[in-house]
């Protein structure tokens, strides 16, 4: 498959302007970003509404036209030219727009036109309806009101039928989608009108409608607005669109707007400004290559205080401190061995030492896991310094509480419990560290700590055996486990595992041991097992996160297996595993399996994900259950509930434990992600060619712009506790 070139595409940013007043109109004139409300009119600086002064109208709508900007009010037409205000026309004015050089207005069913700074009216001949909108169309001005549209033919309004009858219908086949019309944009050979269940196309005089099953996000449109590069903006009643090419970008809930009601929309330059009933959402456009978001990504990290003890966390905002505070999680191990992963491939693509550090780092706190707990092999899900500031996870998995221990010296805590989860991180991004980092005695510390959790569960009959003796709660690979309820529903993930775990261990031991137990579990039927791991039923019953961990264990066994009869089973396991998590198109499970197996990948839908990625990594709350576009796309079957992925720029940024088909949900921007997936699947997709290094950086080339710089947003205070002990005293 040919990779995909590192180009350069445009990167979302968001700012926003609250007002208590709804914004009901905007225009651009000059550069100047002008915002009308009922009773004011502003211009925007700095992201500030400064009041106009000379102006004191109410502002029903706001057009720029003829370098001019129109402000249509309940008392006339006035106009702002270079400076100062005049006063056009007392008429009550429903638009006003520029056809074949002259400006035109309508006011109930009559059209005018300025001439001598006055407007006079163009005809006698009256419009059969009142006039919402105009718009000047292919040489035609075009009347719109009430679900009805007429022409202006340069003498009279109105046109005939093919029996030479009058009539205002415009085209000769088709309907619109609803009478309920809101406003009328030309653009090249199309002319859109927004409704309130989609938009209708008029070209030529063939009018089609524009609705879910083409792709329309929502329906219920408000308001259309051209684009910068030829794009189409739709206001709507719960978001803005923009249409590039064949394609629909959705822009809703608190990531992106004050409130969803949608009043008006304008652009400047590669900035999008619009109004809605609680301020101005303004959405920048910045040239970005993925290589520079990496690069952002990993300074973010540091800049919102994501990394503590060589560990990732995610960031949870704290109600009594005002501030945002780093997650002690369930599953620090496992989080934290994505960016072991992504490092580790960052390192095998750059040779950058600071990537190689990043690595060191972060392994040496994986073997710390295991070391502070004491039980060989047995390693913590995390690590929590006593009197630190930040949020301990105080509950367990799967319901029992946490289960936190006094590590040796009394200056941590280490949580217990551990479930596979766990094992399965550290077998996937050490290995990758073992494969494309380690030196020294780093390769030898690897190797014993992997081979000691292997051992560990072959001395325990298949089980994490906690302090107390007892197998933890996610903790079972024994055949016993699987004869219960529960255990039968694990057991094709389970056994998938636990090969991966002991085929493993054959390649970096040369104990027959591990060569022993990998044949135990072969004859006892353990691989026939694997191959329907991934369970579908009852949708509304399936564990998304289970997908992140079968796609760990499937990396060592089917690269380590060389037994072709044994590979054949196990890559029947991956390719039903594959095709049921295809429709996410999530670009980690893609790069991984085709990686695995040569195929063919989602490999356009995967970039895509990458780009989509919003810089603003809180978890903002997020709907998408009402939109029209909710169709299964062709080619695609949704095997476990839900119909269709999600943009991350209309869902959030997440780790690959997260389900890219949730339609609803977020926190209100209570959590910060940490980056770590979109690093590994990044860096992944550049090791194994489906991402090329793009041609320029940003050093470079000059018409790059800058990484945003993310300092002086809230973030977590810097760590301050112990020490991690140093790393020799971990083996």
């Amino acid at each position: 498959m040919a990779p995909d070139k590192d180009e350069v595409y445009l990167q979302e940013t968001i700012r926003k302007i609250i007002t208590e007043e709804p914004i009901t109109s905007i225009a651009v004139l000059d550069k100047t970003v002008y915002v009308g409300s009922r009773h004011r009119l502003f211009k925007i600086e700095d992201d500030q509404l400064l009041r106009m002064s000379g102006f004191k109208e109410d502002v029903l709508r706001l057009i720029s036209v003829s370098d001019a900007l129109w402000v249509l009010a309940s008392t006339g037409i006035h106009r702002f030219q270079k400076g100062d205000w005049t006063k056009i026309s007392d008429l009550s004015a429903s638009d006003l727009t520029l056809h074949l050089g002259e400006v035109v207005v309508s006011s109930g069913t009559g059209l005018w036109k300025l001439k001598d700074d006055k407007f006079q009216l163009m005809t006698d001949s009256r419009s059969p309806f009142s006039v919402q909108r105009l718009a000047s169309h292919c040489e035609t001005l075009y009347l719109m009101g009430a679900g009805r549209v007429t022409v202006f033919n340069g003498k009279e309004i109105g046109g005939k039928n093919v029996y030479d009858w009058a009539s205002d219908q415009v085209w000769d086949w088709g309907s619109l989608p609803s009478r309920n019309t809101r406003d009328l944009l030309s653009q090249g050979s199309r002319l859109y009108l927004a409704t309130d269940r989609g938009l209708g196309l008029l070209r030529g005089m063939s009018m089609t409608s524009i609705k879910g099953e083409q792709g329309l996000c929502y329906e219920d449109c408000t308001s259309l607005s051209e684009g910068f590069e030829g794009d189409l903006w739709i206001g709507t009643t719960r978001g803005a669109m923009r249409k590039t090419g064949e394609d629909y970008h959705y822009f809703a809930g608190q990531r992106w707007l004050p409130d969803d009601r949608v009043n008006g929309i304008a652009t400047n330059d590669r900035t999008v400004y619009i109004a809605t009933d609680k301020g101005v959402g303004i959405i920048s456009y910045q040239p970005f290559t993925l290589h520079q978001k990496a690069g952002y990504y990993q300074k973010h990290l540091e800049d919102w205080g994501q990394k503590r003890l060589g560990f990732i966390h995610k960031l949870e905002w704290d109600s009594e401190l005002k501030d945002y505070v780093r997650e002690v999680s369930d599953n620090d191990g496992g989080y934290s061995g994505n960016y072991l992963a992504a490092q580790s491939y960052r390192y095998a693509v750059t040779k950058d030492p600071a990537a190689r550090a990043e690595a060191v780092n972060t392994f040496q706190a994986l073997l710390w896991l295991e070391a502070i707990t004491g039980i060989p092999g047995f390693p913590a899900r995390s690590i929590w310094a006593k009197g630190e500031r930040g949020h301990q996870a105080m509950h367990g998995s799967g319901g029992p509480h946490a289960e936190w221990h006094d590590s040796q010296d009394g200056l941590f805590e280490w949580k217990g419990d551990t479930s596979s989860d766990e094992i399965c991180s550290h077998y996937y991004s050490i290995s990758l560290f073992l494969e494309h980092v380690a030196m020294g005695e780093e390769v030898e510390q690897a190797k014993r700590h992997l081979v000691r959790i292997a051992s560990h569960l072959i001395d325990h009959g298949w089980k994490l055996i906690d302090r107390d003796g007892e197998p933890t709660r996610w903790g079972r690979w024994d055949p016993e486990y699987f004869q219960t309820e529960e255990g039968l529903y694990d057991r094709g993930l389970q056994c998938l595992q636990l090969l991966s775990f002991m085929k493993t261990a054959t390649e970096f031991s040369e104990d027959p041991k591990y060569v022993q137990a990998y044949q135990d579990l072969v004859d006892l039927d353990y691989p026939s097992f694997t191959l329907r791991q991934r369970n579908t039923f009852p949708p509304d019953g399936v564990l998304h996160f289970l997908d992140e961990l079968g796609l760990w264990s499937y990396w060592n066994l089917i690269r380590f297996e060389t037994s072709p009869e044994l590979r054949s089973a196990y890559r029947r396991s991956l390719e039903r595993s594959y095709e049921i998590v295809r429709i996410e198109q999530n670009p980690w499970f893609n790069f991984l399996y085709g990686a695995l197996t040569g195929n063919e990948i989602e490999l356009q839908p995967s970039i895509a994900h990458l780009r989509d990625w919003p810089l603003d990594l809180r978890v903002w709350s997020y709907q998408n259950s009402h939109r029209a576009d909710l169709d299964t796309p062709d080619g695609y079957v949704s095997y476990k509930a839900g119909t269709r992925t999600f943009s991350p720029r209309e869902t959030e940024p997440m780790r690959w434990d997260h389900w890219a088909m949730q339609a609803d949900g977020g926190t209100g921007g209570k959590d910060v992600a940490d980056p770590s997936g979109w690093l590994l699947a990044y860096w992944m997709g550049r090791f194994h060619g489906y991402i090329t290094a793009p041609k320029d950086t940003p050093e470079s080339n000059p018409a790059y712009s800058a990484v945003a710089d993310s300092k002086g947003k809230p973030g977590a205070a810097d760590y301050v506790g112990p020490n991690r002990p140093p790393s020799h005293l971990f083996d």
